[in-house]
């Protein structure tokens, strides 16, 4: 019987540190994560000096984990894979250096991962029947793109947000809201308490055959209405605002993944990222799939969030085509996919 391929994978391109090993491209012999949202929330979001310290304090704690859970030695890995970027440079850096220590010592190959590219892979941990091409839609703290995919690692950008991504916006209405960071799960949560339509905000569709997104100006929006409440002396009603925020932003994110499926002939859909944790989203986007004939493909929760389940996916099907990183792997803070 021919010995699988074994990845250890490395992920630190923000605030949770995460070590995780897999099996074969599907089992999942383990999946650690320390995250550090406790620490940052005390300032309303991620301070990267702190960050990095905390991923240094925690990285090789968490890679004997790993390998402690999986039961497996260093002599059953078949390669190391990181998250190069994008991320904070500093937290980078410390996976990034960790791996090309571990894989030199070890003797083992090095593959570096771009961490969009873990988020759209994390769906090929639980489903085995994708098939290309497909259309996918990530959506992230810091990214908001329409991909088409068209075999493993091939893709063709069809738009992408020209200044907020979806994430960045949740973060900054919650905090102009006074609800604290992370604000995704927060409004997710506020807003199902909430009436959608008593409050009127924009739709950003730009040009009629655009793909691109824009959030910046919902996100004034909601400032705006804000301060004009305030100003009146009346009381502003959280839930409706979250459940109108949320709505103007699904519908967009919704109407424009369809199109973009329609128009490239396209019948599969993949949903990534962070924001995909979204309940709204997640509910919303498989109703239109089911009624426009389409198969829509999303991670368990689990998987949504950063973790290093999801990159040790992506670097299993990078290795198997010996898509290799030489020594001279460095951070990338800026890294592109696309």
């Amino acid at each position: 019987m021919p010995r699988k391929d074994i990845i250890l994978a490395i992920e630190t391109s923000c605030d949770e540190t995460a070590t995780a090993v897999l099996s074969g491209g599907q089992e999942l012999l383990s999946n650690i994560i320390a995250s550090q949202i406790d620490v940052h929330k005390r300032f309303g979001g991620v301070v990267p000096e702190i960050a990095s310290r905390h991923h240094l304090e925690q990285v090789n704690r968490l890679i004997d984990l790993a390998m402690l859970e999986a039961r497996i030695s260093f002599s059953d890995l078949s390669a190391i894979a990181v998250t190069y970027g994008p991320g904070l440079v500093g937290a980078l850096l410390v996976g990034v250096s960790t791996a090309k220590a571990l894989a030199y010592s070890l003797g083992l190959p090095l593959v570096g991962i771009n961490h969009i590219e873990g988020h759209i892979f994390a769906n090929w941990l639980v489903h085995e029947d994708i098939e290309f091409p497909l259309i996918c839609l990530i959506v992230s703290g810091g990214h908001t793109a329409l991909v088409l995919m068209k075999d493993y690692g091939k893709y063709e950008l069809l738009g992408q947000t020209q200044d907020d991504a979806v994430g960045e916006a949740y973060d900054k209405v919650a905090r102009a809201m006074g609800l604290g960071y992370p604000g995704g799960p927060v409004i997710d949560k506020l807003a199902h308490e909430g009436d959608p339509k008593a409050i009127h905000l924009p739709r950003a569709w730009l040009s009629k055959d655009s793909f691109d997104f824009s959030f910046s100006g919902l996100k004034t929006a909601v400032l705006n209405y804000l301060n004009n409440t305030a100003q009146k002396g009346e009381e502003i009603n959280k839930e409706n605002l979250a459940a109108a925020f949320q709505t103007s932003v699904v519908e967009v994110l919704i109407e424009k993944t369809i199109k973009a499926a329609h128009k490239s002939r396209i019948k599969t859909v993949l949903l990534a990222g962070g924001v995909a944790a979204n309940s709204l989203l997640r509910t919303q986007l498989q109703e239109r799939c089911d009624n426009e004939g389409l198969q829509l493909f999303y991670p368990p929760l689990k998987y949504c969030t950063d973790n290093a389940a999801m990159i040790a996916s992506a670097g299993y099907y990078r290795f198997r085509q010996r898509d290799l990183a030489g020594w001279n792997l460095n951070a990338v803070p800026n890294l592109k996919l696309f």
